[in-house]
């Protein structure tokens, strides 16, 4: 029998070709070293380098890591890099030396980074996360992920590392923006849509790749927002809470998943058998591949030191359940020392191999594992995924504040618009973390689409940068106010910086001009490794914002960034903010797009956005018994989970419940007639929350439990409809088993986390129970 055989299951042929390789061979199934260091590129050609040679002759890699990914951190620059024909030219190259040069003939598995778009020089820049989570779109998210699918495996990239499932709970945390908010349920819808955008229909088509769920689990709840660091959590708000969108992929079918850095309960996540085993395989019935993030392993026993050496560290987490290293480096190190030392136990070994080469069965790439360099060139950075893209930047954008219906503007009174601030025209500080470098004029900022608007008239829009994100430098100040002094509408584009440094210079304050010198200024103050004390504008941003202020013009604040900013001073004087998070390429052309009006803002907040860093933790979704004030303030955000403001107005009556009483097992319809009751068509986001009146155990004050984003055209009324079930009703009781207990339930539906309509329903106990 052979492994050969296309008509055999995946699994089949993963046992037959396991059955023929030496331990070496196994081992080196679950090495996957750094992609871009297999290769150089010079003189527009590509040469594999002799110790990826080596090391595939010797059977040692099972996958390549970032082949394609270009950014600070790889040294892979726009001037060294490949473009997208190329990519996939190289991919086929090195694909096919690994097939030839080795003794069983097995493709390697190409990984990439996918979060926001194919992390590869000319992919398309999607919205970060916490854009498209506050999008509240899950079927334009979908789309997105099937472009973003079919950009990385026409270049002949196979998985990607993606999506980011975490719940975020302290927002100082610096991966916040690659998250999709703070409600388990919403990132649970959000990761379905990845798993059937990313794998398609089949993981066996051209167009699919293998997603990656990450980080399993409680990533985003550390201690003090420090990345990485070690969380405090029980296991019925683990089950309930940041497990639950992993459930929801799993069900889904998601391919591979890759356990987080931090511990819990003085378990490493890379070594939780509890999690890895017991219910990732065994509850869950997880058939997939499980990764290390890049040095986890490592980290055993250098950093949560619960392993004596490496040897230790790589023996223990292949027991636990890890079938791959990202970086390879531990792995390659140890595992056939372990082995030879008797060491090692090879019944895991065996069930880590068969893992990895299901996998790649089932992304049918022993039949083909090439790229399509044609289709590369073609499809990547297309204008139907900048359209897509720009879609998302503007739906996921949230209009916080509209005092006086200052927006949206109009083109023949706001006159004179002068474009301010340090993220007005820096394309990378829009892009987010994980992006490639970007070629001159790609990015449209959004003075650059605030200048497309008024083509025609170069002078109306004027631009000041003011100050750079962080630092005391004033010396932008002087020309800032001069140039708002000239204007009749001014908009402050401030907030964050995500970008790694891509060697572009710096700004001149004084007159805007790009600065090319030899020390590049590097704002970043988020991002992976960036958490912060504070939720305040860095620098002197504030400041500035103070100074243009006095001049008495329309001030709208457009905040691009990568977490919630708390600054109650501009909260109580901008006439106008949008948070636009970090857009994307096409953001600033969606920016222009919400500001006059031919987009009607329909985000809404996934995160709730404190007055007060004090505050912390301020989800939506808390118990009842965590108080309600402080001695200088209440608890309650600024603005709550669920809120954004809109161009029109929505009203909602004749909130129905089908049925007032059910059983346990039963389920009831609940209808909500929603209104647009002004002039200007939109879409609204209609949220439905539970509330468990008493329970055994305690339970969150409210809970999402369903949404639809609809669109509405003035004057028009939808009614929507939501299903109440086992499902919505369930919560982790007795032995951390689900259950539903009878009582009484509070049905919350509306436009916000706190503006709901309110009814009841009754759940009786079934006869015989």
């Amino acid at each position: 029998m052979d492994y050969r055989d296309a008509s055999k299951s995946p699994e089949e042929r993963a046992e037959l070709l396991l059955r023929q390789m030496t331990t070496e061979e196994k081992v080196g199934q679950l090495i996957q070293p750094f992609g871009w260091q297999a290769y150089d590129h010079r003189d527009g050609k590509i040469e594999l380098t002799d110790s990826f040679k080596e090391q595939v002759k010797r059977g040692g890699v099972g996958a390549l890591y970032g082949t394609l990914r270009a950014d600070p951190w790889t040294g892979v620059t726009l001037e060294t890099g490949l473009s997208p024909a190329e990519g996939a030219d190289a991919v086929n190259e090195i694909q096919r030396y690994a097939i030839e040069n080795s003794r069983l003939g097995i493709p390697l598995l190409i990984g990439e980074e996918c979060s926001h778009g194919h992390m590869a020089i000319g992919g398309t820049v999607y919205p970060v996360p916490l854009v498209i989570g506050s999008s509240w779109n899950v079927d334009l998210y979908r789309e997105m992920c099937r472009a973003v699918a079919k950009e990385t495996r026409a270049q002949g990239g196979a998985v990607t590392y993606s999506p980011v499932l975490d719940v975020v709970r302290d927002p100082r945390w610096g991966r916040t923006e690659e998250c999709f908010g703070e409600d388990p349920y919403l990132i649970g819808e959000m990761a379905v849509a990845a798993v059937e955008g990313m794998q398609g229909q089949s993981l066996a088509s051209e167009d699919s790749v293998a997603v990656t769920l990450k980080h399993y689990v409680g990533y985003g709840s550390s201690e003090g927002g420090r990345n990485a660091g070690p969380v405090h959590m029980g296991w019925r708000e683990l089950l309930e809470v940041d497990l639950h969108p992993f459930r929801k992929a799993v069900e889904a079918g998601a391919a591979s998943i890759m356990p987080a850095y931090n511990e819990i309960d003085g378990v490493p996540c890379t070594v939780n058998k509890k999690l890895l085993d017991d219910i990732l395989v065994g509850e869950w019935g997880f058939d997939g591949m499980i990764i290390t993030d890049c040095g986890a392993i490592d980290m055993l026993a250098a950093g949560h030191d619960i392993a004596e050496d490496g040897q230790e560290a790589a023996a223990r987490s292949l027991e636990a359940g890890i079938d791959m290293e990202m970086s390879g480096e531990m792995f390659g190190k140890h595992l056939l020392n372990a082995a030879a030392a008797g060491k090692l136990n090879l019944e895991a070994l065996d069930r880590a191999a068969r893992r990895v080469l299901t996998l790649k069965f089932r992304l049918g790439l022993f039949e083909q594992p090439y790229g399509n360099a044609r289709l590369a060139g073609e499809l990547i950075g297309s204008e139907e995924h900048r359209k897509l893209a720009r879609q998302l930047a503007a739906e996921g954008a949230v209009l916080l504040k509209n005092e006086g219906a200052a927006l949206p503007l109009s083109a023949d009174d706001c006159g004179v618009i002068a474009v301010i601030g340090p993220n007005a025209d820096n394309g990378y500080n829009q892009l987010g973390d994980y992006t490639s470098p970007q070629p001159a004029g790609r990015v449209a900022t959004v003075l650059a689409g605030l200048q497309a608007r008024f083509a025609d008239e170069p002078g109306r829009v004027l631009y000041a940068p003011g100050c750079r994100i962080r630092g005391e430098d004033r010396e932008g100040f002087p020309f800032a106010l001069e140039t708002a002094a000239k204007a009749d509408t001014i908009v402050m584009v401030v907030g964050g910086s995500s970008a790694r440094d891509f060697g572009e210079g710096t700004i001149d304050l004084r007159t805007g001009a790009s600065l090319v010198t030899g020390d590049s200024w590097n704002d970043m103050d988020c991002g992976e490794g960036i958490d912060r004390l504070s939720l305040r504008l860095s620098g002197v941003q504030l400041e500035l914002i103070q100074e243009i202020h006095k001049l008495g013009k329309k001030l709208i604040v457009v905040y691009v960034n990568g977490r919630p900013i708390a600054e109650p001073w501009i909260d109580e004087r901008a006439d106008a903010i949008l948070e636009a998070w970090y857009p994307g390429q096409e953001g600033g052309h969606a920016i222009a797009d919400l500001l006059f009006g031919d987009a009607n803002p329909s985000g809404r907040l996934t995160i709730s956005i404190p007055k007060h860093v004090g505050q912390l933790p301020v989800f939506y979704n808390g118990k009842r018994s965590r108080g309600k004030r402080y001695l200088e303030a209440d608890s309650r955000p600024q603005y709550p989970f669920g809120f954004g403001l809109s161009y029109t107005e929505y009203r909602y009556d004749n909130l129905k419940v089908s049925t007032g009483v059910i059983g346990t097992d039963g389920e009831a319809t609940v209808t909500v007639d929603v209104t647009n009751a002004g002039e200007r068509a939109g879409s609204e986001v209609v949220q439905l929350y539970i509330s468990d009146r008493a329970s055994a155990y305690t339970r969150p004050e409210r809970e999402l439990k369903g949404f639809r984003k609809i669109e509405l055209a003035p004057g028009e009324t939808k009614t929507v409809a939501f299903r109440v079930g086992a499902a919505e009703l369930e919560y982790v009781g007795e032995n951390y088993e689900r259950v539903v207990e009878p009582g009484a339930f509070r049905i919350l539906v509306g436009g916000s986390s706190v503006e709901t309509l309110e009814a009841e329903l009754l759940v009786e106990k079934e006869a015989g129970r």
